[in-house]
């Protein structure tokens, strides 16, 4: 059984060198997820799937159907979730075409179907434990890929999620600097929750692809910054990946 999924977002709505074995249409008791499940090998080993935006990259953040992703993801027997994020960097040390793997986050998203816990006949209510929103032993797995890769990584990080889909004012981005945030997304969550909730080991790794608002040098226009930056982090995702992978398989089978 594949037990490792890979949640693509801006920047890799597909997964270049992935070899398609199966293309998987779900249906779930919240809904279809964003696009069909895909099962495939890369680097010699097999992972599902998903492009978190849907096919066409057409899903703003906040119309995302968190739940069904996840839950089609569970059914299909996904135990290890790695969700691919493009963020603005907020830390000086976070530049445009850099990779992180945090380990905290900040949840300033709002409206969003956020738990499997919502008073429906058969659901539980169930206060799961957030200490650590990033499984330390899937972050301590993608760091030791990023070095076999040769990937020099961010340190950890805190990532801070909001609504979307337009980006922050400069006002919003220092309040979340004082808050201790080192990046900016806006679907984190309820991405890690859910995961939590349904018992997925769940982890990030995020790009940066431009300077948040505010931040970025005098001239300098966002939309080119993300374009110039978006490659050259996503080529180091890749390189990650096709590392972390046979690491995850072969502990599966331990």
């Amino acid at each position: 059984m594949t037990s490792i999924a890979i949640i693509g977002g801006t920047g890799m709505n597909q997964w270049p060198g992935l070899e398609v074995l199966e293309r998987r249409d779900l249906d779930t008791l919240y809904g279809k997820p964003s696009a069909p499940l895909l099962r495939g090998r890369v680097a010699g080993c097999e992972a599902w799937f998903l492009a978190r935006h849907g096919e066409g990259h057409k899903l703003p953040p906040h119309a995302i159907n968190y739940r069904a992703n996840l839950r089609a993801l569970k059914d299909v027997g996904v135990q290890q979730v790695v969700a691919i994020a493009a963020v603005g960097a907020i830390a000086p040390w976070f530049a445009p075409g850099e990779v992180a793997v945090p380990d905290d986050l900040i949840d300033r998203s709002w409206g969003r179907e956020h738990t499997y816990s919502d008073g429906q006949p058969g659901s539980v209510l169930e206060h799961v434990e957030f200490t650590h929103p990033y499984a330390p032993p899937l972050r301590a797995a993608l760091l030791a890929a990023a070095a076999a890769a040769g990937v020099e990584l961010g340190r950890a990080g805190v990532m801070a999620v909001t609504q979307g889909p337009r980006l922050e004012t400069p006002a919003e981005i220092r309040a979340l600097q004082r808050d201790g945030a080192d990046m900016v997304g806006m679907t984190g969550m309820p991405e890690a929750g859910l995961a939590r909730e349904l018992g997925l080991d769940y982890a990030c790794l995020a790009v940066s692809v431009n300077w948040a608002a505010g931040l970025s040098p005098a001239g300098a226009g966002i939309h080119d910054e993300i374009h110039a930056s978006i490659e050259a982090g996503m080529d180091k995702v890749r390189r990650v990946l096709a590392a972390l992978l046979p690491r995850l398989a072969t502990s599966a089978e331990a």
